[in-house]
C-alpha cells in the first residue's frame, strides 16, 4: 500500500551519497507513513551524521518527524566548524584511516586508532564509551545508533582527507605533543633516557629528543622531519575565508 507522498531535495554536498536521479532539486518520494524522516534520509544513502538539518515546509523539524502528504522536504549539510557537545573533541578511526589518524596526532589531536578490524559493533561501542566522533569511509558504521558522534570522510587521499577533518570540526591544534604510534604524551627526554633507541649515527648527531609517557618510543629531528614539518606548516597556517 502506498503512503503518503513528499517531495525532497539534497544539499549539494550531500549528492555522492544519493542516487543520480535525486541529484536535480526536488524530486517526489513515496514513504510507507510510518517511517521517520530520518529513516527516510538514510533509506535513500544519506547517513545523518553528515545532515546539518531537516527543514520541512520552511521549518527545521527532528529526525523523529513522520512525514504526512504533500509536505516539502530539505535536507541541509553540517555546518562547518561543527561543534560536538558534551565532551572533548576526540576522534576514533577505523583500520583504513591509518595515515590520518598518525597525521592528527602528529598536530596534537587525541586520536584513537584500530589497527585491526575489530568490526563495527566493536568500533561503536568505543565510540560511546568514549565519547569519540567516529571517522570512516563506512556508511554502515555511520548508521549505528550507538555510536558517540560521527563523520564520513570524504576523500581517499590522506592530504585531503587531514584538511577535510580539520575545516570541519576545526580541533586545537597542539603539533610535536603526541606519539603517532600510540597517541601518547610526550614529554622531553635525554639522550641517556632513550640511549637504547639509538644507533650510532643518531647518538652522534642529535641531542634534543622527546619520549611518549605510555610506550616509550623515542622522537628526535631525524631524516622525515622536513616531511613532517611541512604537514604542521599547511595545517596550522591561516586560513581564507570563504566568501
Amino acid at each position: 500500500m502506498n503512503g503518503p507522498e513528499i517531495d525532497v531535495a539534497f544539499a549539494p554536498g550531500l549528492h555522492l551519497f544519493v542516487p543520480a536521479a535525486r541529484r536535480a532539486g526536488r524530486t517526489p518520494l513515496t514513504t510507507d507513513g510510518v517511517s521517520t524522516l530520518g529513516h527516510v534520509v538514510e533509506s535513500l544513502g544519506v547517513p545523518l551524521t553528515e545532515v546539518g538539518a531537516l527543514v520541512v515546509d520552511g521549518r527545521e523539524v527532528p529526525a523523529a518527524h513522520v512525514p504526512a502528504a504533500g509536505e516539502s522536504v530539505t535536507v541541509r549539510e553540517v555546518t562547518r566548524p561543527q561543534r560536538v557537545p558534551g565532551a572533548p573533541l576526540r576522534f576514533l578511526l577505523d583500520v583504513h584511516l591509518g595515515t590520518l589518524a598518525r597525521r592528527l596526532r602528529l598536530l596534537g589531536v587525541d586520536t584513537a586508532y584500530e589497527s585491526t578490524d575489530i568490526g563495527d559493533p566493536a568500533l561503536a561501542a568505543r565510540s560511546a564509551a568514549e565519547k569519540r566522533v567516529m571517522l570512516s569511509r563506512d556508511r554502515g558504521l555511520l548508521r549505528r545508533r550507538e555510536l558517540w558522534a560521527g563523520a564520513f570522510v570524504y576523500s581517499t587521499r590522506p592530504d585531503d582527507q587531514l584538511q577535510d577533518v580539520l575545516a570541519r570540526f576545526a580541533p586545537e591544534l597542539r603539533p610535536w605533543t603526541r606519539c603517532t604510534a600510540c597517541n601518547g604524551l610526550l614529554r622531553a627526554a635525554t639522550k641517556e633516557d632513550v640511549a637504547d633507541q639509538l644507533k650510532g649515527g643518531t647518538q652522534r648527531s642529535y641531542d634534543v629528543f622527546a619520549q611518549c609517557a605510555e610506550c616509550g618510543r623515542a622522537y628526535w629531528k631525524g631524516a622525515h622531519h622536513d616531511q613532517l614539518e611541512a604537514i604542521v606548516t599547511r595545517a596550522t597556517a591561516p586560513r581564507a575565508q570563504d566568501g
